[in-house]
């Protein structure tokens, strides 16, 4: 029988600091390394694509603050974000952090997999540490070590084992994202050469089509003012998610690890034209002024009647007009030059927003039936096999999350298992 421990996270962890006040260049040199910010951690994951450049030369890294691969981070500050954890996988290259997240190291006695699961698992804990004013809180470092308990057995293979069992599930989720980007780029390349580039056609505008708006081939609609109050923070029977802007991914895509919030489907009867279908595109309209991301990208739902539409989330459904479908307005909302377009129309103030007759009056390409009706036959298929995954993803995502509490008390025991 494995003897299981319980120590507070201070007694598991080896090292615990804040980040650096970084000096930020836009550059990259020999002299610069990669800063990671509160907006890198992302579903218990590190996402490079938010990170800045720090100059070495005005301002030295200590060798402690370098990231390591199996690094525990979690956010110190931020609305919404505070408390926030991440497992760093893999380094790319020299990396630190700002002094907006928390460095955690294990001790020896704890496998590092096994640790970044355990810290996870009381996620919603950590972020209940946040302290200070609605408009700045912060993790208190001390309740941190202090307050959470962190349960294990002493056995490290059978840590080992656990780690191992849960990475294998998020493992999954990653391909099953990567084989949707790549999908997902097929679709693009598909649309340029029909309504880009229009190579499909010899490089020219065929004479029958015509010059239109979003709005003729799309009903739009923003989605519903919940007021917070009203929404649960647990999924209980009988509940809607709401789909937020959390849902959807930077570039296009479906975030099924987006903002979790539940609406009761009893208090939902006048409701009905915010509840969403499988084909539905949602576009996020607002974004931070200083750091544009998702202005204007859309996720494409892949389920019916299990999501309810937030506001500032722009609801498009196709209307079939001259046989085009989901699969164009999706395509389409996602291109570069779409983006750019619609984001040169923004308003912009503290957010960045988008109107709802800016985006009906978006010029798009209208083409004929039989054109439309091939496009769909090329790109649907791409499509529902990304909305397919996505499926899994969420099942997988709710496995884990299922399974996690279970495996970190004991209250599972996979040590036998041969994974």
């Amino acid at each position: 029988m494995t003897k299981w421990l319980e120590k507070t996270l201070g007694e598991v962890t080896s090292f615990m600091k804040k980040g650096i006040p970084p000096k930020y260049t836009v550059e990259e040199s020999e002299k610069t390394i990669r800063v990671l910010n509160q907006k890198c951690n992302r579903n218990f994951e590190i996402s490079y694509s938010e990170s800045r450049l720090h100059d070495c030369e005005k301002k030295i890294v200590p060798a402690d603050k370098m990231l390591r691969a199996g690094d525990v981070l979690i956010n110190s500050t931020g609305i919404g974000t505070a408390g926030r954890v991440a497992q760093v996988v893999e380094v790319k290259g020299p990396t630190t952090i700002d002094g907006h997240m928390i460095l955690l190291r294990p001790s020896e006695e704890l496998n590092p997999i096994y640790y970044g699961y355990a810290v996870k698992a009381f996620q919603s804990q950590i972020e209940g540490l946040a302290e200070g004013s609605t408009g700045q809180t912060e993790i208190n470092r001390m309740r941190l070590q202090d307050e959470v308990i962190i349960k294990y057995p002493k056995d490290k293979l059978v840590q080992e084992n656990i780690g191992r069992f849960l990475s294998n599930i998020d493992d999954k989720i990653k391909t099953n994202t990567e084989i949707n980007k790549n999908l997902e780029e097929q679709a693009q390349a598909i649309l340029t050469s029909f309504f880009i580039d229009f190579s499909q056609f010899g490089g020219t505008v065929p004479d029958d089509w015509k010059q239109g708006t979003l709005q003729d081939i799309a009903n739009f609609s923003n989605g519903y003012a919940f007021k917070s109050k009203e929404l649960l923070n647990t999924s209980e029977p009988n509940c809607y998610q709401v789909f937020k802007q959390g849902h959807i991914n930077r570039g296009g895509g479906f975030n099924s690890s987006g903002t979790k919030s539940w609406y009761p489907i009893s208090k939902s009867s006048a409701l009905s034209k915010y509840v969403l279908h499988k084909g539905d595109v949602l576009m996020a309209m607002t974004d931070m002024k200083d750091n544009v991301a998702i202005l204007g990208n859309t996720a494409l739902m892949a389920v019916d009647d299990q999501y309810i539409v937030n506001q500032r989330v722009g609801l498009l459904r196709s209307n079939g007009y001259k046989s085009t479908s989901y699969a164009y307005i999706y395509l389409l909302t996602n291109s570069l030059n779409f983006l750019k377009d619609l984001r040169s129309r923004a308003n912009s103030g503290v957010q960045v927003n988008l109107s709802s007759s800016e985006i009906k009056d978006s010029s798009v390409w209208i083409a004929n039936d039989e054109v439309n009706e091939e496009f769909n036959a090329l790109t649907e298929p791409l499509l529902s096999m990304i909305m397919t995954n996505d499926i899994e993803n969420q099942k997988l995502i709710d496995l884990r999350d299922t399974l996690l509490p279970k495996l970190m008390s004991g209250e599972l025991d996979v040590s036998n298992i041969n994974l």
